[in-house]
C-alpha cells in the first residue's frame, strides 16, 4: 500500500483529503506543523507528499527546501495563493507540482495517481513512443530516430524527458538555453518549445508532450 504524508493545518481541509485518498485505497498519515513533517520525513519514508503553502512552524516552502536535502519524494504542493511568484518559488524549491484552493478531491487524487504512476509506485503500460535520451552524443531519438535539435533544444528538451511530468517555469528552463548565462529573454523559450513542438510533431502527428501550464511555464508527459 502506498504511503502519502498530507500536511495541512486546517482540518476540515485534511479530513477530505484523508476520505478520498483512503477511498483509493492509500495509506494516509496527517500532520499539522511544517518542522514535524520535517522531522518525520526524516525518520520515515513516503510514497508522496501532499504540502500546504502556510503553515505553522515551517512554512512548506521551507518544508520542502529541507526535503530536498535528503529525499527526491513527490511533493505537491497545496496553496491559497494563487499570485505567480509563490507558484514559481514552490516549483523551484523542489515541489513537483502544486493544487490551488479550492480544489476538486478527484483531482487532487488523480494527480497523487499520475505522480506515483511516473516514480514507478504504480504499474503502468509502456509508453506508445519512446524517447531515448543520449548526452554524450547530444541526441534524443524517437523510436531510434534521432530529432534534429540545435544544442540549446537538445538541453532543454533533455532536462524535461528526463523529468516527466515535472512543471517547468520559464525562468528555470531559461537557465538552460545558454551555457555563459548571458541574459535573454523569458520569449525565447517559448520560441524554443515552439520549434521543439514542430520537430516531434514531425515524428509524432497528433501527439502533444510537451504541454504549456497556464501562468508557470511548461512540463513534459510521455505520449
Amino acid at each position: 500500500m502506498q504511503q502519502i504524508l498530507i500536511v495541512e493545518d486546517d482540518v476540515k481541509i485534511a479530513q477530505i483529503l484523508i476520505d478520498y485518498l483512503r477511498a483509493s485505497e492509500y495509506g494516509v498519515t496527517h500532520l499539522e506543523n511544517g518542522q514535524d513533517a520535517l522531522d518525520l520525513l526524516r525518520r520515515q519514508s513516503f510514497d508522496l507528499v501532499l504540502l500546504d503553502l502556510m503553515l505553522p512552524g515551517l512554512d512548506g516552502l521551507e518544508v520542502c527546501k529541507g526535503v530536498r536535502m535528503f529525499s527526491q519524494v513527490p511533493i505537491i504542493m497545496i496553496t491559497a495563493r494563487i499570485d505567480e511568484i509563490d507558484r514559481l518559488l514552490g516549483l523551484e524549491m523542489g515541489a513537483d507540482d502544486y493544487v490551488c484552493k479550492p480544489f476538486s478531491p478527484r483531482e487532487v487524487v488523480a494527480r497523487v495517481k499520475a505522480h506515483l504512476r511516473r516514480t514507478g509506485k504504480l504499474s503502468a503500460p509502456p509508453p506508445a513512443q519512446g524517447f531515448t535520451v543520449e548526452r554524450d552524443a547530444l541526441r534524443i531519438l524517437v523510436d531510434g530516430a534521432a530529432l534534429p535539435l540545435t544544442p540549446v533544444e537538445f538541453r532543454l528538451l533533455a532536462e524535461m524527458i528526463e523529468h516527466p511530468g515535472r512543471v517547468y517555469s520559464r525562468m528555470q528552463l531559461l537557465d538552460l538555453l545558454h551555457e555563459d548565462q548571458r541574459d535573454t529573454s523569458d520569449r525565447a523559450v517559448d520560441s524554443h518549445v515552439k520549434n521543439i513542438r514542430k520537430k516531434i510533431s514531425a515524428r509524432l502527428p497528433d501527439t502533444d508532450c510537451l504541454q504549456s501550464v497556464y501562468g508557470v511555464g511548461y512540463r513534459f508527459e510521455m505520449p
